[in-house]
């Protein structure tokens, strides 16, 4: 009977395949090369396939690599989850937490609220995932999540914080250059900023205002925080959440009676509701997000 193969094959098979290289997988996890090499050629015997070819480009991953990647992902999930809930005791806040959040939410809106959870909790550990694309949490690639889709599984406690209202945005050196758009058909003949993928909310945005619908963009990108910064420096006209766009006195609100709704829930495992670190990250998360959508009232600029 061949051997099961060793957890530590699958890890050092998904660092490979994240990195492309025998070298740089031996760099991300502290191993040598030959180590690398050898953990690769013993899971290799044990599935009974090649996984990489080579390539000028690197090692290459096969269709059976690629078939067993979702495995090694879940794998290093649950590893990754099995250590964050040993790190903590069960009766004191303490220990590591890991919070998915969009790009916006995870780097302008959730430091100051995790600042003030840490001063109160010295001994929590905090883990962000800023990304857009959403971690699954029966997985337990995350524990907690902010999330701009309705939480579908029943195993996850939710709370549905209430609407980020999006806006119409420009810095005022666009306006002194350009002039201020005055309708939805304005918008054509000015420089805007916007997505270089269709997502599912952008293509509700669309669906809800088509005459978006084929508009060039001077500025694509794929990450919120390069069209937040693009916004900054003048370069065009985008959307931006209202909070958000107070706290800047030199964006200018474009089209005010144009605003889109943005849903948010804070999310978590109902099997974490009785980890202390969850559930007072979780009420932090509700509280500060609240705080978020309903203050910041002064200071938009006419």
């Amino acid at each position: 009977m061949t051997p099961e193969p060793s957890w530590d094959f699958y890890r050092t098979f998904l660092a490979v395949l994240q990195h492309g290289s025998l070298s740089a997988a031996a760099r991300d996890l502290g191993l040598t090369q030959p180590t690398i090499g050898r953990h690769i050629d013993a899971l290799e015997d044990a599935v009974g396939a090649e996984l990489f070819t080579r390539s000028q480009q690197g090692l290459i991953p096969t269709d059976a690599a690629l078939a067993l990647r979702p495995y090694a992902e879940t794998l290093a999930s649950t590893t990754a989850a099995l250590l964050r809930t040993a790190s903590g005791s069960r009766d004191k806040v303490s220990g590591t937490v890991r919070i998915s959040a969009s790009e916006v939410i995870g780097a302008e809106v959730l430091p100051p609220i995790l600042a003030g959870l840490q001063a109160s909790y010295p001994e929590l550990i905090v883990e962000l995932s800023a990304s857009d694309a959403v971690e699954d949490l029966l997985q337990r690639e995350a524990d907690i999540a902010v999330r701009m889709v309705e939480p579908a599984q029943e195993a996850l406690l939710s709370r549905h914080i209430g609407v980020i209202p999006l806006g119409f945005f420009a810095h005022h050196t666009y306006i002194e250059r350009h002039g201020k758009p005055e309708s939805l058909e304005d918008l054509r003949r000015h420089k805007l900023i916007g997505f270089d993928r269709q997502t599912a909310y952008i293509r509700m945005m669309l669906k809800r205002y088509p005459v978006f619908d084929g508009v060039p963009f001077v500025f694509r990108s794929d990450h919120s925080i390069a069209q937040h910064n693009a916004l900054r420096a003048g370069i065009g006209i985008s959307f931006l959440q209202i909070p958000l766009a107070r706290r800047e006195r030199d964006l200018v609100r474009l089209l005010p009676e144009i605003e889109l709704p943005l849903d948010t829930w804070v999310v978590m495992h109902e099997n974490l509701k009785t980890s202390p670190r969850c559930r007072v990250t979780f009420d932090a998360l509700v509280t500060g997000l609240l705080n978020y959508i309903k203050g910041n009232t002064a200071g938009e600029r006419a």
